[in-house]
């Protein structure tokens, strides 16, 4: 069950990136706290989650300032997302052990599961394992450490690829040349249908967030 301090986390962050609250505007944890009407213990968990993933910068004692993100510096973000996807899905195809395989396969079957359920929640889910387990058989800590610290600051916006089940499918079929290409050992099938599927899933993410913010500034 999702708490207080994520679901306030949650809306501040989608009003952070849509623009409704602008860059450099405070967020006073008293004016939150009077907002929400909840104490400001959530409150300055929220905060401080916001922090992590780069959203605003926390004022001791006072709260945070929203931090300004361009298009641009999102576009970098998600192109450094998408190289770095890429190529440890390269080195996944060489190290990825037998039992990996096994276990990228049986999620990659709940994942066409949770689509013809229609289940979109229980498919992003799975979608992370899907994701998560090519980066540990990589078995690589460093490259795996840096593409979970720029995940966690792009999750809010990728969260923004959700909610067409024409992209789950596509999504799904998708990875299905992901997976086939890792089974077959195949470095160089791994790193482009890799490439291919974080690339469009990133155009994908650009376009709704730039229609939210024109949207807000209009």
């Amino acid at each position: 069950m999702e708490t207080i301090s994520m679901k306030i986390y949650r809306v501040l962050a989608d009003e952070i990136i849509s623009g409704t609250l602008a860059p450099g505007q405070s967020l006073e944890e008293i004016a939150l706290s009077e907002r929400f009407q909840v104490s400001r213990t959530p409150i300055r968990q929220a905060l401080r989650e916001l922090a992590a993933r780069g959203l605003i910068e926390l004022r001791p004692r006072k709260g945070g300032i929203v931090i300004s993100i361009s298009l641009d510096e999102l576009a970098d973000m998600l192109e450094a997302m998408c190289e770095l996807e890429a190529l440890c899905c390269r080195i996944c195809a060489e190290r990825m052990s037998a039992v990996q395989k096994k276990q990228l396969e049986l999620i990659h079957v709940q994942s066409q599961e949770r689509i013809e359920k229609g289940d979109e929640e229980g498919y992003l889910e799975l979608n992370k394992k899907f994701h998560h387990l090519i980066s540990v058989g990589a078995h690589n800590k460093c490259l795996t450490d840096t593409m979970d610290n720029l995940r966690k600051r792009l999750t809010q916006f990728r969260a923004a690829q959700a909610g067409v089940e024409r992209r789950l499918v596509m999504s799904h079929d998708e990875h299905d040349a992901i997976m086939a290409a890792i089974l077959a050992s195949d470095a160089e099938k791994s790193y482009i249908a890799m490439r291919n599927h974080a690339t469009r899933l990133s155009i994908h993410v650009l376009e709704v967030i730039k229609d939210r913010q024109a949207e807000t500034a209009g």
